[in-house]
């Protein structure tokens, strides 16, 4: 039999952000692994209550998945660029294609469509100038309808983080 807290948070709305879910989500940005123990001793809640939270937060793709957070630098990716590309092709085969090269290449880190001059902004990782180099005429030159490639190479990474700002939902 559910407690009424328990029934209370088992109906909770899809989008709903309580100061608890907000609590949740910002421990977890800090370390992915903690324990749903260690999670009810930070909150001062049971681990049961806890836990229905952390599978509700998971369940409507508030949490996507947990991964790792390597340092590029020390495997060797000491180069990232922010590449601009134009297109000229615009078609839906044209479009598909340019994403399935997208999604399979492991050195674009993020791909953005965006508005402006520029159909497309990524973020792209190498060993070095030489990759990099070999990179742009392997891959990006041969992407289907690119026209214009403008690369910015970062000088000093001043700040990178994945957490996102959590703020209670307004009832």
């Amino acid at each position: 039999m559910l407690s009424p807290l328990e029934k209370l948070e088992e109906n909770l709305p899809l989008n709903s952000i309580d100061t608890v879910n907000a609590q949740i989500l910002e421990l977890l940005q800090s370390d992915g692994r903690m324990t749903n123990a260690k999670l009810a001793e930070h909150l001062n809640m049971s681990e049961t209550p806890c836990w229905r939270r952390l599978k509700k937060l998971e369940e409507t793709g508030i949490i996507e998945g947990y991964q790792a957070h390597l340092n590029r630098r020390k495997l060797g990716l000491g180069v990232m660029a922010f590449v601009q590309l134009s297109c000229s092709e615009h078609d839906q085969t044209a479009t598909d294609e340019f994403q399935r090269i997208i999604e399979i290449t492991p050195n674009i880190l993020a791909c953005h469509n965006t508005t402006g001059a520029d159909d497309f902004l990524l973020i792209v990782v190498a060993r070095d100038l030489d990759d990099y180099s070999a990179f742009v005429d392997s891959t990006l030159r041969r992407l289907p309808g690119v026209t214009s490639i403008r690369s910015n190479l970062s000088l000093k990474e001043m700040k990178a983080s994945s957490k996102l700002p959590v703020r209670v939902s307004e009832q």
